[in-house]
This record gives structure tokens, sequence and C-alpha cells, in this order.
């Protein structure tokens, strides 16, 4: 039976439009917060743009209150944004044939919600092609950029985003993602699919007592991936 096919830019940047909707929130939530520790606009835009990492974000906002080193800022932003690894690794077989330059551009502006979006496509039997993933890529980075510098720019009216709920936005988007996501996988392998999640879940409970939270879900998921590959295996 033949794939599915994904393939225009045009698809890609329609398949992001959920992902636009929960940025809009989280994203305005981080412009915000970046003016109220003292961020020009530029540099709100200039952060979102380098670094494109909401978690990230908040993260050095606080350090910055809090006048921390430049060199705590950045080791810690490395910690947080370590998964990114993983997720890149996850997906570089499906663009194996692409240039080098093409594999860079995806990894680059791979996020957690774009990756939840590419791999809920692929887990539903859709072939994906380059272009397709930087249609989903780009979208997802300028409605990031944008609703960052919008946020800054209501920041002088809006001092708490979280009075208003738009830290929600993201945990929102994320379990809409994940039941996605596990839609398909727990359908057809009920048994190992849950086993695998059940071992992601009580090894995160469990590493959370030993390490940070960002190296918790780094090693649990890698833990998650051993169990589900020795399960397919069998």
């Amino acid at each position: 039976m033949e794939k599915k096919e994904y393939l225009t830019f045009r698809e890609g940047v329609n398949a992001c439009i959920p992902t636009i909707l929960g940025y809009l929130g989280i994203g305005i939530a981080a412009g915000v917060v970046g003016k109220n520790v003292g961020l020009s606009i530029a540099e709100i835009a200039l952060m979102s743009i380098l670094i494109y990492a909401g978690g990230a974000q908040f993260i050095i906002c606080g350090m910055l209150a809090i006048h921390s080193p430049i060199s705590a800022i950045i080791f810690t932003t490395f910690l947080v944004n370590l998964r990114h690894f993983l997720m890149s690794m996850s997906v570089a077989t499906y663009f194996k044939k692409e240039p080098l330059i093409t594999s860079i551009g995806i990894g680059t502006l791979l996020t957690d919600e774009s990756y939840g979006v590419l791999m809920t496509v692929l887990n539903n039997d859709y072939r994906v092609s380059s272009a397709w993933t930087h249609g989903l890529n780009i979208t997802a980075y300028l409605a990031w950029i944008l609703s960052t510098i919008l946020g800054g720019l209501l920041g002088t009216w809006i001092p708490d985003p979280y009075l208003l709920g738009l830290d929600f936005a993201l945990v929102a988007m994320f379990a809409g993602l994940f039941i996605l996501q596990v839609d398909g996988p727990i359908k057809k392998y009920t048994k190992e699919t849950l086993i695998v999640l059940a071992t992601v879940c009580i090894s995160l409970y469990f590493f959370m007592g030993f390490f940070s939270s960002e190296l918790s879900v780094l090693f649990a998921t890698l833990l998650g991936c051993t169990v589900g590959m020795v399960n397919h295996h069998e």
C-alpha cells in the first residue's frame, strides 16, 4: 500500500495553524515577561530570532531579573534545550537523502511543537518532504517571533500575563499534540505503547528526585526509546 503524501510548502503551512494558535498565547506571555525585566522590543525580537525556545526564554528573563552571570545563563539554556538533539536525531532518518544544508535547516527550526506535528503525521503513515517540513517550521518560527514582539508591545499594559491564563495555552497545545501522536500507536500496538508510556512516566518521577527537570526529561526519554526499541524487535 502506497503511503499518503504531504509534499508542498503550503501543506506544511496549513499543518502549522494549530501550533500558531498555541504560540500566540505563550509568545505574548514571553514578550510581556521580557519587557517587564527591562528588555527592549528589539532585544525581545533578537532573543526569539536567535534562541527560539519558549521555556529557555522564560528562564533567561528570570535569570536576567536576578542578575545571573552570562556563563550561567548560557549553560542553563544549553541544558534546557538539550532534548532538541534527541528530537533531531529521531527524524534524521526521514531526511537522509536531503542535502546537508537542508537537514541543518530542518534541525535548527525543529521545536517541541513542530516535532509533535511532524511525528503525528509520520505515525499516521504519511510521507513528508523537506518542503512540507520547511513550511511547518518556518511558519512556526515567524509566528513565535511576531507573538513575542506583540507581547513586548503589550507589556506596558499587561504587567502579569499569567492573570489572563496565557501560560495555559502551551499546556493545552501540548495536550492536544500528545493525544494526536499517541492515538495511532496505542490502537496498533496497545501493549507496547502503554509499556513505553509507563516507563517514561515512572522513570521521570524517579529521576526528578536526583536531577534537574531538563536532565530528567532527557534521561526518561532515552530510557523510553530503549524500551520501545527492545519491544519492537521482540
